[in-house]
């Protein structure tokens, strides 16, 4: 029987129409020799005119609607973290330790440089962490990696509603779901409610509340203190954004495939989306400073989970930050590394009844430093299969696959099932 190995490089492609994209410049030998012995296309993540959050996008790779189901990514990053929470009376964000000017609100950094280390964040987080809000509000407040963290409101009064605008202006709102805003202004957003209920209007006004308290004890604590010392940016405010107030109610991704299923990840949103829809969750440890000794683990994972699973979804970090930086050159560095220590390593690996689907969850150009809505890459090899012409795994080249244009990403995998006959 067929095995499949589902490979998603975050942030791996850029747009359609730029000049030169990241994959085009990348050496890659290994990824390209998947795209040249397989069949290959362009896929929208979600769909035309989405530019699409890491969490919706990864629940649509999976087969799964999120316009159907999403719940907001804060309950996944809160389950990924290993958090509870009351569902349907408590709501969970995901949120950016980020620096602001105190007084203005303005917003110089939406993730503290990049530097917070998760030692400073976890002390800043305890710092916060159950905070009385007026109405009987309060809060719990855990880091997770980095600058990243989990915030879970809620009021002894009442329940609260998910549906609050972001504190983030970088990203809006289509119901639950979080979308990319292109340019925005950079100040911190006095948040609204998004439904003409008590419960949304008083959970507006408490994140409100929380915001103004937060900078209030984070800007002068002695961890931002040493690191203006130290010429870093003070992580002074948590923005906030993806509310949700429960967990998507699914068919698990066993039962919905009638196969053995595993994902592999590292971050908590990833792992609360396994954990959500019941795959097998292996958790990859945090990166260190050696990509080969990093991407060999993962590997070593993948090879692991294939002896017990008919599907391994791994994902793979790398190349999305540097889109967000605006760093081609690091973003090519990235992917080159993931080809090096992975794919390459991988192809000799693998035996013969095992296929490799290779994706993204979405693009990252350089020149943007945000998500798009641009299609990205898909390439399917699998003995047997009859080539299409495309010769490397690059935007334009994988316009002229066989596959087409996939829609909307949660065609994908069961479309890559109907021509495995798995």
């Amino acid at each position: 029987m067929v095995k499949l190995l589902y490979v998603v490089l975050d942030g791996m492609a850029d747009r359609l129409g730029d000049e030169v994209t990241t994959l085009e410049l990348a050496r890659k030998p290994g990824l390209d020799y998947i795209a040249e012995r397989g069949v290959c296309g362009l896929m929208y993540p979600i769909g035309k005119g989405i530019a699409p959050e890491s969490d919706a996008a990864v629940i649509s790779l999976l087969g799964y609607d999120p316009f159907k189901c999403y719940t907001g990514r804060g309950p996944l990053e809160a389950l990924g973290a290993g958090m509870t929470f009351k569902e349907g009376y408590e709501v969970a964000f995901r949120a950016n330790f980020a620096t602001v000017d105190p007084k203005t609100l303005r917003i110089i950094d939406r993730r503290a440089g990049r530097t917070l280390r998760s030692e400073e964040a976890r002390i800043l987080a305890e710092e916060i962490d159950g905070m009385e809000l007026s109405h009987g509000g309060y809060v719990r407040v855990k880091a997770t990696v980095g600058h990243r963290a989990v915030v879970i409101m809620g009021c002894r009064t009442g329940r609260l509603s998910p549906y609050v605008e972001n504190t983030d202006p970088a990203y809006g709102k289509k119901g639950l779901v979080s979308v990319a805003i292109k340019t925005y202004e950079p100040y911190v957003r006095k948040v609204k409610a998004l439904a003409d209920t008590p419960e949304a209007r008083l959970t507006a006004e408490l994140v409100n509340e929380f915001t103004r308290k937060v900078v209030e004890i984070l800007d002068q604590h002695q961890v931002n203190v040493e690191r203006r010392k130290r010429g870093e940016l003070p992580a002074n405010i948590l923005l906030l954004r993806d509310a949700g107030s429960e967990l998507p109610k699914v068919e698990p991704v066993t039962k919905k495939y009638g196969l053995r299923f595993s994902l592999i990840a590292e971050m908590p949103i990833e792992l609360g989306i396994g954990r959500a829809f019941r795959a097998d969750v292996a958790e990859a440890p945090l990166p260190t400073s050696s990509p080969e000794h990093d991407y060999s683990v993962r590997l070593e994972l993948a090879l692991k989970a294939l002896e017990a699973h008919d599907i391994v979804y791994i994902h793979l970090k790398g190349p999305d930050e540097p889109g967000h930086d605006g760093n081609q050159l690091l973003k090519k560095e990235k992917i080159e590394a993931i080809d090096r220590y992975f794919i390459m390593p991988l192809l000799k690996e693998l035996s013969s009844d095992v296929a490799v689907l290779v994706t993204a969850d979405h693009a990252t150009p350089p020149a943007v430093k945000a998500h798009t809505d641009d299609p990205v890459p898909v390439a399917l090899k699998f003995e047997g299969i009859e080539p299409d012409a495309v010769a490397k795994l690059t935007e334009k080249e994988c316009m002229k696959g066989s596959l087409g244009t996939i829609e909307h990403g949660w065609e994908l995998l069961p479309k890559v099932l109907r021509m495995l006959s798995m």
